[in-house]
């Protein structure tokens, strides 16, 4: 893209947020740049500077509600409602329908600053989601969202090609445009208000994020509250809801607008931060396309299919339906098993309490599993909660219970043994093709030049590989010991 392409549409969409009504504090400065080799769809590159020193409570940005691209405020509103769609399907097909228009749409000068698409994994070739992607958190998801949406589009958006009250370009109700307007969705889209729902916030959409370090949040002010009362904004994260139901007509909610303030002080010079949360690298890159170095929102799971498949060698299936049952009745401090059907793994390598204590009751002789499965039905009976020899994750190997007996000193150690060799089977899960050492050299080569989609799944990987690493230690150092993959010192854990 050349650069006086950039700044005639980056002036223009100027001009329109003016004429919209959206004011833009002069001491920050929206700039744009041709999108650097990290950029696959050849858009723009936008960041906001601040031009002077920025202040805690300073409003940097006021935007009417109005001048959002919504299904409320979509020229294709008419069409969504004939249709009866509601939700993301509603949502995209606004987008497309404004794009369809081309300069007659309210916001050609606005659509024209964003990318045709974001490259977020939904996008990507199948070869590429298997050959990045496979035994990351996302590989399976992005998989199953992909189909989800293909039969999505093709039972509600294809169909509206065939309404003859709206004559539809087809060029741009595509499944790749409806792709296309999912991905702006998922990366840019702001839950708004209930009136609005969520939709697309020009300029507010253009702060680039930083974890736990953003410097503006975004603020609803309503104009029936005489001291401008202010409600946080954040990005839209549940975009499946339902459209909410009208109960504010549109010429109320006309002089409703929203505010970008500074929550954190910025120095001159340097790049103004809005944050889409605490997320770790998987949930960043699946709905925003991209990974930060050192993420400490990482995590791992362990599927409880994993447990079921590593547990099949040694008990058979009737004895471990038996030890699951009796694994989800029971009830104690920090449990969560009612709902589990995998197993969070901390960016420390902490696993849950839940697992360690299925590993426990997987592990028991048949006698002492028999004497655990009464005294929990009596229990239940009797309304008491049942005491384990151990409290919490980090008492898991220090209570005295377990050093005083014999047997449960054996326990500790097969569950030291059951943690690597799950630890080990999760990490099978990424293949043989590539290791953390190939990652971190993949993530060095291209640090400034490369496919993004290589660099991003390689942060990724590099992150789950670690936590890996340290979830298979995690339980061995508890106990005082350290264990490489695979290996368990003798007479130890």
């Amino acid at each position: 893209m050349a650069a006086g392409s950039s700044e005639r549409k980056m002036r223009g969409f100027k001009r329109w947020m003016k004429s919209s009504g959206i004011e833009c504090s002069d001491a920050i400065l929206v700039s744009a740049q041709n999108g650097d080799s990290f950029d696959s769809t050849d858009s723009l590159s936008i960041f906001v500077k601040a031009l002077c020193d920025l202040k805690e409570g300073d409003v940097v940005a006021r935007i009417p509600k109005q001048s959002c691209l919504t299904v409320k405020t979509s020229t294709a509103r008419d069409l969504i409602l004939e249709a009866e769609l509601e939700g993301n399907l509603a949502m995209s097909v606004a987008i497309m329908y404004e794009r369809s228009l081309g300069f007659e749409s309210k916001w050609f000068q606005y659509l024209q600053i964003l990318p045709p698409f974001e490259p977020i994994p939904l996008l990507w070739t199948p070869t590429d989601i298997d050959s990045l992607l496979s035994g990351t958190e996302i590989h399976k998801v992005v998989k199953e969202d992909k189909l989800i949406m293909y039969q999505d589009w093709k039972q509600c958006i294809k169909p509206l090609l065939d309404f003859h009250s709206h004559r539809l370009n087809p060029d741009f109700f595509t499944f790749d445009e409806y792709l296309a307007a999912r991905s702006l969705i998922a990366s840019r889209s702001f839950q708004i208000d209930e009136y609005h729902g969520f939709g697309m916030v020009p300029l507010a959409d253009l702060f680039n994020h930083k974890t736990a370090a953003e410097n503006v949040h975004l603020t609803s002010v309503s104009c029936f509250s005489d001291s401008e009362e202010t409600e946080d904004i954040s990005k839209n994260t549940d975009k499946e809801n339902n459209d909410n139901e009208e109960s504010l007509s549109t010429s109320e909610c006309e002089s409703t607008f929203m505010e970008m303030i500074v929550v954190k002080d910025v120095k001159a010079g340097t790049e103004v931060f809005n944050t889409y949360g605490l997320l770790g690298n998987a949930a960043l890159l699946h709905r925003y396309g991209f990974t930060e170095p050192d993420n400490p929102y990482d995590i791992v799971n362990i599927d409880l299919d994993l447990v079921v498949q590593w547990s099949s060698s040694f008990i058979s299936s009737r004895q471990g339906r038996r030890r699951f049952r009796l694994w989800r009745m029971l009830d104690y401090p920090e449990s969560s098993i009612q709902d589990s059907e995998y197993f969070e793994i901390s960016s420390d390598g902490e696993p849950q309490l839940d697992l360690l204590v299925l590993l426990y009751i997987l592990l028991l002789p048949e006698e002492d599993f028999n004497d655990l499965d009464y005294a929990v039905s009596i229990r239940r009976e009797e309304k008491e909660s049942l005491g384990l020899p151990f409290i919490g994750t980090e008492g898991f190997f220090s209570s005295r219970d377990w050093k005083t007996s014999k047997n449960l000193l054996q326990m500790r150690r097969s569950i030291c043994q059951a943690v690597v060799s799950l630890a080990d089977a999760r990490e099978d899960m990424f293949g043989s093709t590539t290791s953390l050492s190939d990652d971190i050299r993949s993530v060095s080569e291209r640090c400034n030049a490369g496919d993004p989609k290589v660099y991003y799944s390689s942060l990724l990987r590099i992150g789950e590989r670690r936590i890996i690493e340290k979830f298979r230690s995690f339980v061995s150092s508890k106990a005082g010991i350290l264990t490489p993959r695979g290996t368990m010192k003798r007479n130890e854990c």
